[in-house]
């Protein structure tokens, strides 16, 4: 992993909004879509929902709050086109040299997005910047400042191997660098969450638009690897801290969601890794997955049928 870049840096109140179009992927993200376009709009030039057929009342929400409000745009999907699809039709949209794409579960603080369009714009090379992704009490979220997890790394953590990480770091190293202490300034990392991007225009036109094989999960991941393939520098800035409220557009279908997730590890790995990895250890990490997902939705159902035990 890279050094530190640089140190903190503290903007000056300023009421002008920043040279950025906001991209929200919505899906029945319900009162916290409402309380994310509030944080987002004064800071913005302008606010894109792109809603993948929500069946909840989060538009009529939205647009009762910020009635004729000239820098909110709501694109309407008739389908869920998926995380990826909905993000590239939004950057389609956007009017701005910088995008930042952002969940609807994540609150902006005041000071957060200048800082992350300051660090960006400091460093030429740098195609993307994310920040502290924090829990409600504060504390920091897995996912803001991430290693890629490589076949290798994951058996790893699947294996508790990590532990050894003392003794021989470079070959038992966990990727899950939010346990590590917060560094004193912006730093470069392998990947950062898509809840949370800040990106260039340009570096989208260069390394391409977001790949829609991936329905949910992984595609941040998959983006991540390609701007480093180009060239391009991926920050994590510390003193950039947005609350993000995990989870509020998949609550209501948990094996939904985990099915896709898993479709998109395996996508994951067979696109950057096949090549790289003998093939026993592929099959490996493919029958992790499978029975991870098939451990994870058998908790949920068996959670389901207590419920519904209890209910009667």
């Amino acid at each position: 992993m890279s050094g530190s870049i640089g140190g903190y840096y503290k903007m000056d109140d300023d009421s002008n909004p920043l040279c950025i179009s906001a991209v929200i992927v919505n899906y029945n993200a319900g009162q916290t879509l409402v309380d994310c376009v509030e944080s987002a709009l004064p800071q913005v030039t302008e606010v894109l929902i792109v809603d993948n057929a929500s069946s909840d009342r989060s538009l009529e929400l939205c647009t009762g709050r910020f009635p004729a409000e000239p820098k909110l745009r709501i694109i309407r999907n008739t389908a869920n086109l998926g995380f990826a699809a909905a993000c590239n039709i939004g950057a389609k949209a956007a009017c701005e040299p910088h995008v930042l794409f952002l969940n609807p579960d994540c609150i902006l603080s005041k000071n957060s997005l200048p800082r992350l369009l300051h660090v960006l714009e400091m460093i030429p090379q740098a195609g993307m910047a994310g920040g502290l992704l924090t829990n409600q009490d504060g504390t920091e979220q897995a996912g803001g400042r991430r290693a890629v997890p490589t076949p290798w790394r994951s058996l790893v953590r699947a294996f508790g191997l990590y532990r050894l990480e003392r003794y021989w770091p470079r070959l038992f190293f966990d990727f899950h660098l939010h346990k590590q202490s917060l560094p004193p300034g912006p730093l470069e990392v392998e990947a950062i969450s898509g809840a949370l991007m800040l990106v260039r225009q340009e570096a989208i036109r260069d390394v391409g638009p977001w790949d829609e094989g991936y329905f949910l999960h992984c595609e941040d991941l998959d983006w991540c690897m390609r701007f480093r393939e180009k060239g391009w520098k991926i920050l994590f800035v510390p003193d950039a801290p947005v609350v993000h409220r995990k989870g509020t557009c998949s609550r209501s279908r948990p094996i939904f969601v985990e099915w896709h997730k898993h479709r998109g590890m395996m996508r994951f790995y067979r696109k950057f890794f096949r090549q790289e990895y003998p093939g026993a250890l592929m099959w490996l990490v493919a029958a992790g997955i499978w029975l991870r997902f098939g451990a994870i939705a058998t908790i949920y159902c068996m959670q389901y049928i207590g419920r519904l035990a209890q209910s009667r």
